[in-house]
């Protein structure tokens, strides 16, 4: 079916008349999807039901589909596999050639076509019979071959193709690929995956830099700038000198951190008698701090909080025990800076 916000295939067009028309033949087909899933009747009822089974699976979400619904369909498997949900893709074609041996007992199966009559997918959905495993067909086509085998249809809106000839698949692609995300998001927050988690399956580049944790990144032990409040001035200088974070903690009789003095308090303190002045006397008593478990992001956001930016955090156990330091040259080169 063509589209009437689409001029025909002979009509006389520019390139930016055809991109305009195309963005908005897709942005009614995910309107159409975002209604769709608030209606409990139809496709939201439906949705709710395949999140609670793929939650109740013991196994992992084997994801299925050919074509275009094929590369959407690994898209959609590696998304789900990096926030929380064990699945993996299968290629229908390779699937009847032995890979269905990779479909284990517990697992279910997510299978996506447009049109439901892909007949490559028979295969896997005889199996799942066989097998009695769940089978959920993400389809436009409530009455196609493939809902009707399935445990749970999802049928999704029928919309046009913002091909002026209503061949290429492109709306529907993109209402699968949205439908696939909404799902995951689903799946994560009932889940309760966190942000560390999230951090642990993406270790690389500057996005797992910013989701690592400050306590990778601290200084710890000797390597902490730490003196007592009645310490002189002398050797509040020499520890900051040689721990060359540009603080010196102080720390009380209990152990927890008291107070902090940076390279800024002393600089401020020079028109006092430094032979005379103890560190209690120049101390900040409310420092900026951080826990071991926060994020490396959160931290530059803590340090860059205050008008006059911090560059180093005092990392405290729940005692207040400081456990270490983190810089924000520490930052800068993980990469999260």
């Amino acid at each position: 079916m063509t589209s009437s916000a689409l001029p025909g295939p002979d009509a006389p067009t520019t390139p930016g008349m055809d991109a305009a028309a195309t963005v908005r033949v897709e942005q009614a087909g995910l309107d159409a999807l975002a209604h769709a899933l608030e209606d409990p009747a139809g496709l939201g009822g439906a949705f709710e039901q395949a999140v609670a089974m793929l939650l109740g699976i013991s196994g992992r979400v084997v994801i299925t589909g050919i074509g275009k619904s094929g590369h959407v369909a690994r898209k959609i498997q590696s998304t789900l596999a990096s926030t929380g949900t064990p699945s993996l893709y299968v290629h229908p074609a390779e699937a009847s050639h032995g890979d269905l041996g990779m479909i284990l007992p517990g697992d279910a199966i997510l299978a996506f076509s447009n049109s439901g009559e892909t007949t490559e997918l028979g295969d896997i959905a005889a199996h799942a019979l066989r097998t009695g495993q769940p089978l959920l067909a993400v389809t436009s086509k409530a009455s196609s071959t493939l809902a009707s085998t399935a445990t749970l249809a999802l049928t999704l809106p029928a919309m046009p193709e913002a091909c002026p000839m209503g061949l290429a698949p492109t709306t529907s692609t993109l209402m699968q690929l949205a439908f696939g995300d909404a799902l995951a998001v689903a799946l994560l927050r009932q889940r309760g995956f966190t942000a560390t988690e999230f951090g642990i399956f993406h270790p690389g580049g500057r996005l797992g830099a910013r989701l690592r944790t400050v306590g990778e990144l601290m200084h710890t032990g000797v390597a902490m700038p730490l003196t007592q409040p009645d310490a002189p001035m002398r050797d509040v200088i020499m520890e900051m000198t040689h721990k060359a974070l540009g603080c010196v903690g102080i720390v009380g009789q209990n152990g927890a951190l008291a107070g902090l003095i940076t390279d800024g308090d002393l600089r401020r303190a020079l028109d006092q008698d430094l032979t005379t002045t103890l560190a209690k006397d120049i101390m900040n008593p409310r420092p900026l701090t951080i826990n071991p478990d926060a994020l490396a992001a959160e931290a530059l956001q803590v340090m860059n909080a205050r008008k006059r930016p911090v560059t180093a955090l005092f990392v405290l156990d729940r005692a207040g025990i400081p456990i270490g330091v983190v810089h924000l040259h520490d930052l800068i080169r993980a990469g999260v800076g």
